[in-house]
């Protein structure tokens, strides 16, 4: 044993003791409510999901890929094609449009707005696709519309974080963390939940949206980048061998497997795996992440360039982690926040730029899935926060110098395929002029209730304790699995 292994042993040893005192003072005090209160806390501390919603369900999807595009994309100039818009452009708002609603920026009466771009149907399922998404419609009879998404919340941050984590509050785990808390990774060299960015920056909110909450941090999400090293320190320092960096892991495995023995703390184990997980991953994950491995027919397929941060690369670094066993791979694409205040967020230059840059790649994603055979099993998500309203955006009562729409979280659409869900399909509607549900309203907690449901999950079962509440992915309002769009 070495002089530190023998210090930390004295250490260990000393402070033992003292746990040990603690611990029989508790035991003995209160006529037992110290055991008691130990005893909670060792059930938390080791609670695991196979007591609950799992084994139930058969499973239909074994991985997701979840394309978050941060901002909020108008459904009004993608997916929801309401004539009757058209009609009312430039007209002012009903009031019934106004009363009791908050809004983020809109005051006094603003005009309606109608949809920019022309609509046209696409497929055997006759979906309507508007003209900024010429790729994509040529994939939508593999893919099942919802247009009948809500949401509690009308600001980007805690928005993002109910489409996330469940809740708009910071804390909570995130899908990702929930999904591999349950299930597990099927790659023992790459993390189970791996966080690909693109656009330029970062979620308003960060990293909330894939930490791991009150969940084990060993379930937190991943962040790989696509330009430079895939994982920050993902190599070893100038000098030293991978030979010489397995000999100081050895010897920390060994300090904190005595920490533990000593403590019992379950992050100590925690922080074990994820040393040994970082030391394969460097191996595994810049093998994962290089994408120059693949065909030139396939990089002009999805207009990949190897070396640069895009969203064509993170589509083709999803396909490629979900062939190697990465369990939830969520990608953020920021800039689809069109307000209309400048040209870059606006309803024409910055929404058709959006476009451009995911058509092709979100298309070929699934095309490529599909080839694969792996599409059946891999549940792909595309989703904003929320939606935009059906008037125009007039902050201080004045409308924005370039088209623009402001937050509506009454009604939004995202789309499903794969895993499970029923392609070729349109879910929910909304009113003619596209502002509230019409028909079939599905929650945030709704959509949550189904992805689990896919993945062999019972949102109901599913739970860890927390606060003093068995918490859920769902939380404690009324949740359902949309049966509807299921196979």
């Amino acid at each position: 044993m070495s002089s530190i292994e023998q210090r930390l042993a004295g250490e260990v040893f000393t402070r033992r003791l003292q746990f040990e005192t603690r611990r029989h003072f508790l035991q003995q005090s209160a006529a037992g409510l110290g055991a008691a209160w130990l005893a909670s806390q060792a059930g938390a501390a080791s609670a695991s999901p196979s007591a609950g919603g799992l084994g139930t369900i058969a499973a239909k999807a074994k991985r997701v890929i979840f394309l978050h595009m941060i901002g909020a994309p108008s459904q009004l100039e993608l997916f929801d094609h309401k004539p009757a818009l058209h009609e009312v452009d430039g007209k002012d708002c009903p009031a019934e449009y106004l009363e009791g609603n908050r809004f983020a920026f809109i005051q006094g009466t603003p005009k309606m707005l109608g949809p920019r771009y022309p609509f046209q149907q696409y497929g055997e399922s006759g979906a309507w696709v508007s003209d900024r998404l010429p790729h994509f419609s040529k994939v939508v009879d593999k893919v099942c519309f919802v247009k009948s998404m809500q949401t509690d919340q009308f600001n980007h941050g805690p928005a993002q974080l109910m489409v996330q984590c469940g809740q708009s509050r910071v804390g909570y785990p995130s899908i990702g963390s929930w999904v591999t808390w349950g299930l597990g990774s099927e790659s023992e060299d790459l993390p189970g939940f791996i966080v690909l960015l693109s656009g330029g920056r970062q979620p308003r909110v960060g990293k909330a949206l894939w930490s791991s909450g009150f969940l084990p941090s060993v379930y937190q999400g991943v962040q790989c980048r696509s330009k430079g090293d895939p994982v920050l320190n993902v190599s070893n320092p100038t000098g030293v061998s991978r030979d010489e960096r397995r000999l100081a892991l050895d010897t920390l495995d060994r300090l904190n497997q005595m920490n533990y023995e000593a403590f019992g703390d379950p992050e100590t184990l925690t922080r074990m795996k994820q040393y040994e997980l970082a030391f394969r991953m460097q191996t595994s994950v810049p093998d994962a992440m290089d994408i120059s491995q693949e065909t030139k027919e396939t990089h002009e397929e999805y207009g990949t360039e190897p070396g640069q941060e895009s969203f064509a690369n993170n589509c083709l670094l999803a396909r490629r982690l979900a062939e190697r066993g990465v369990r939830y791979i969520q990608l953020f694409d920021w800039g689809w926040d069109s307000h209309g205040t400048n040209e870059g967020e606006s309803l024409g230059k910055g929404l058709s730029k959006k476009c451009m840059q995911t058509d092709r790649p979100m298309t070929a994603l699934l095309n490529d899935l599909e080839r694969r055979g792996m599409l059946e099993d891999t549940l792909v998500v595309w989703s904003g926060e929320f939606g935009r309203t059906s008037m125009a955006e007039n902050r201080g009562g004045q409308a924005t110098r370039f088209h623009g729409r402001d937050h509506n979280p009454n009604a939004f659409t995202l789309w499903m395929a794969g895993g499970g869900v029923r392609p070729g399909m349109t879910y929910g509607a909304t009113d003619e002029l596209g502002y509230q549900i019409a028909e079939s309203p599905v929650h945030l907690r709704d959509f949550h209730a189904t992805m689990q449901h896919l993945l062999g999950i019972d949102h109901r079962k599913m739970v860890f304790p927390f606060q003093g509440l068995d918490q859920k992915l769902t939380g404690v309002k009324p949740a359902r699995v949309v049966d509807e769009i299921l196979v």
